[in-house]
């Protein structure tokens, strides 16, 4: 296991050697919206709306208009995407862009991701992020969304599947340059694009230690989740089919991952890790009080062969990863919102975008 503060030069990512990312963004941002509907069967864990929601982050042509945009429920705004140019034209150079698809974490929104993805795009990038069916705030989460959690990796697979065969961005999106990223959750949903395979039975006898971590309890929304579990079980044939399920989500057209606070540690199969044979990037905040380090991050970089860890100065928490909030959010959302004092999180985003940058390999020219 290494630590770094700069990440190593990758070359994956592009022909050319890796530079550090630009100070100054180099195009404007656009941003689209889809709704996907992949291919039926497609398990969608009791979520009614049958697609996956997606906000899409690309350069924009020059003489694009930005106007500042916020989200947040019906009527309110919580957080801060910043200025974007809705459904802009693309820039016309250069022609091919590498895609990233990115997932937030649990029970969260695509556009918790909105500060990466915006970032990203404004340095040459076509970013896509996707609200997990059955596990967003937005739809709210089901007993399915929130317990089988590998089915996550397919949304990304779907995502990307969509993306290609979009009019719009389809053309321009350049195959061989496609990457992944996400947070906590989200980290675990990449690590299983690299090629780590989930074991709910692995996850268990881990549950069943005196050292389990926290995150084996249920989440408070589920109170009674072990008992609705059980339910499913016995009654719905589709979910016993998934919950026992174990296999390998790994998408070859994903060339390398970039994990965030990422979670679940204990779900993997550590043989499963330590085949991954992409690059694969972890950035966590020190003192973080939901996915502990320890557990989580240090363990993914101690299993994954070559596998590189930045941990971010005490006293850096989790939600410092999911967006910058205005005065309302703050308010209405203290434990997502709210950081220890010291906490700039606005230069701790700033810092991850260049990790991320550098780690990808590619700023356009």
């Amino acid at each position: 296991m290494r630590y770094v503060t700069v990440l190593a030069v990758l070359l994956w990512f592009g022909a050319a050697q890796a530079t550090e990312p630009e100070a100054s963004p180099q195009f404007k941002v656009g941003m689209a919206r889809r709704a996907f509907t992949p291919a039926e069967p497609y398990d969608w864990r009791h979520d009614p709306k049958h697609a996956l929601a997606t906000l899409i982050w690309y350069p924009a042509a020059a003489d694009a208009q930005e106007k500042p945009e916020q989200f947040g429920p019906p009527g309110r705004s919580y957080f801060d995407i910043g200025p974007v140019a809705v459904d802009a034209p693309l820039a016309p150079a250069p022609d091919k862009l590498p895609l990233i698809v990115l997932s937030h974490g649990f029970g969260a929104t695509a556009a918790n991701m909105a500060w990466l993805g915006r970032a990203l795009a404004a340095h040459g990038y076509i970013a896509a992020a996707v609200n997990h069916p059955g596990n967003n705030a937005i739809d709210g989460s089901t007993v399915a969304g929130v317990t089988l959690w590998w089915l996550r990796a397919r949304d990304l697979s779907a995502v990307i599947d969509s993306m290609l065969e979009d009019p719009i961005f389809g053309p321009h999106i350049d195959t061989q340059r496609i990457g992944a990223a996400g947070h906590s959750a989200g980290g675990y949903t990449v690590i299983e694009l690299a090629g780590g395979i989930t074991s709910r039975a692995h996850f268990r006898a881990a549950c069943a230690a005196p050292e389990a971590d926290r995150q084996c309890a249920p989440p408070p929304e589920f109170p009674n989740l072990a008992a609705q579990v059980g339910a499913m079980m016995e009654s719905d044939p589709g979910y016993r089919t998934a919950s026992e399920e174990m296999r390998s989500y790994r998408d070859p057209r994903v060339r390398g991952v970039f994990a965030m606070a990422p979670g679940l540690a204990d779900a993997f199969l550590p043989d499963s890790l330590a085949r991954i044979d992409i690059p694969v990037a972890i950035v966590a905040g020190a003192d973080d009080e939901a996915v502990p380090v320890k557990s989580n991050a240090e363990f993914f970089a101690a299993n994954i062969p070559h596998a590189q860890l930045t941990v971010l100065p005490a006293p850096t928490g989790h939600m410092v990863f999911t967006g910058l909030c205005v005065e309302v959010g703050r308010a209405a959302l203290p434990r997502v919102c709210n950081d220890p004092l010291g906490v700039d999180r606005a230069a701790v985003e700033a810092k991850t975008v260049g990790l991320a940058q550098a780690f990808f390999g590619f700023t356009a020219r």
